[in-house]
């Protein structure tokens, strides 16, 4: 039978950071995809930058399913690692506790953000003894060496195609390096793949004395534990591109024979108000932060909003503005449930239909364009003012057949799935000391513009009243409303 997704999942180019550039996505085995994404070392609540990865992966699973794809998503914890145990130590806390602690919290997050849970999320402390067989592999082979100190190092000069994702050369970096040479390593940039034991420390017997796993050979194990020898995509940040996934490329590979990953996908930096965020600049927002402030399906809509390489910058005003087009695109649906006095709904049928009109060819085209979510909501807009022009020319049924495709489509982006009304009664009950928050007021702005350009002066009205008992004076004028505080 054919389907809106026939030729669709043929179509799909991915932009891959080893080649440095897009391809036709071709999996290892047709019909199935294997993921495996870092994920987070549990000592903290997660940020931002870590709800980007979330979501960004997030939308690439549900796409690749949408098309067809029976999806194997993995994403690891550590939960051994020297943050964790310093940070245990200064809580007076047990290791155990503190991890697990950070893990609920992390699934709450991303919960909260609209994401679904990984189809694995295997621990580092599970998977000691595969990490041991494969650094065993690794010193046979003569990739690695023991260290006076009793570590064991991976020898980087050993692999020869060392540094080809991040495109490094290991000679250049030599020569320019900083890097203080430590007694026991051989060259800079070996890395520890096995660390001897410290006083009062977590750790584990092996071939090599009491120690515990470094960090890179975690996801190595843990990858090939949960995925085989080769897979299709891996991902992470773009600051794990370099020396972290270079190191799993040269440790597995050496230790396997194999290709490691056949795709690797990074997702872009967040920068805060045009900075690094860091603690240092006290410009640091966990997830938290964020959705004690703004609807978490607002800002999982601001960061799909950007495509998943680009750099977003993370500012009130960025949200403010993701906050107001969101409701732009619920007011649309909600204008057609009250003229159609019906609520929307959309079950397979139409989600297919959707996809085979003209607008749906032009969400997949965009989504299989590297998974450009960006391209693909500027789809969604685009039947926003379909919507309320059939609106205004009191076409009705056109209207509920256009609202259908916009709801149907953003499905898979998991925006616009909540009832209209529990949306909007969320956004207009939000709060500040002082009143409504500016963003609130500029969405009922715009609503309120909406309301006017479809001839609902009711609904106009309301909103003007309602910003007035909220001590919100309005000015309207050919430029537009502006507006001021009592």
């Amino acid at each position: 039978m054919t389907t809106p997704f026939s030729d669709a999942m043929s179509q799909l180019a991915i932009y891959d950071s080893m080649t440095g550039g897009k391809r036709q996505f071709v999996p290892l085995k047709a019909g199935k995809v294997g993921m495996y994404v870092c994920g987070m070392t549990v000592y903290d609540y997660c940020h931002i930058g870590h709800a980007r990865v979330m979501v960004a992966f997030d939308m690439a699973v549900r796409w690749l399913a949408q098309l067809g794809y029976d999806v194997n998503y993995v994403r690891n914890i550590t939960d051994i690692d020297d943050k964790i145990i310093a940070r245990a130590a200064e809580n007076g806390e047990k290791i155990g506790a503190l991890t697990q602690r950070f893990i609920e919290a992390m699934h709450q997050d991303a919960t909260a953000l609209g994401c679904e849970m990984p189809d694995a999320e295997p621990r580092a402390t599970d998977h000691i003894d595969e990490m041991q067989q494969m650094i065993e592999t690794l010193v046979t082979g003569n990739y690695a060496y023991d260290g006076d100190n009793g570590d064991v190092y991976y020898a980087v000069d050993s692999f020869a195609d060392y540094g080809k994702l991040s495109k490094r050369n290991l000679d250049d970096m030599q020569a320019g390096s900083r890097v203080d040479v430590e007694n026991n390593k051989r060259n800079p940039f070996d890395f520890v793949l096995w660390k001897a034991a410290k006083p009062d420390e977590p750790q584990w017997a092996s071939p090599w004395g009491q120690g515990r796993p470094g960090w890179h050979i975690e996801c190595s194990a843990m990858s090939t534990k949960c995925l085989g020898n080769t897979f299709d995509i891996h991902g992470g940040g773009h600051d794990l591109q370099f020396p972290h996934h270079e190191n799993e490329i040269a440790q597995s590979e050496a230790a396997t024979g194999c290709e490691y990953a056949r795709n690797w996908m990074h997702v872009g930096f967040i920068n805060v108000d045009g900075e690094k965020m860091s603690k240092s600049l006290d410009n640091f927002f966990t997830i938290r932060d964020v959705i004690a402030k703004y609807l978490p399906e607002t800002v999982r809509f601001f960061l799909l909003s950007s495509h998943y390489r680009s750099q977003v910058n993370f500012s009130d005003s960025a949200l403010d503005e993701a906050h107001n087009s969101l409701s732009r695109l619920y007011n649309a649906l909600k204008l057609v449930e009250q003229q159609k006095e019906q609520t929307l709904t959309i079950d397979d049928a139409l989600i297919n239909d959707a996809y085979g009109s003209a607008t749906g060819q032009d969400f997949i085209k965009a989504m299989n364009d590297d998974f450009n979510s960006s391209t693909a909501i500027s789809v969604l807009f685009g039947l926003a003012r379909d919507i309320n022009k059939a609106i205004k020319a009191e076409d009705v049924e056109t209207a509920w057949q256009l609202a259908q495709q916009l709801k149907a489509l953003a499905q898979v982006l998991n925006i616009l799935q909540q009832p209209v009304q529990q949306f909007l009664q969320a956004v207009i009950g939000e709060q500040t000391d002082s009143g409504l928050t500016d963003a609130v007021i500029d969405g009922l702005i715009t609503e309120r513009a909406d309301a006017k350009i479809n001839k609902n002066f009711a609904r106009a009205d309301e909103i003007r009243e309602q910003l007035k008992d909220a001590g919100i004076e309005l000015e309207d004028s050919r430029a537009g409303t502006t507006w001021r505080r009592a």
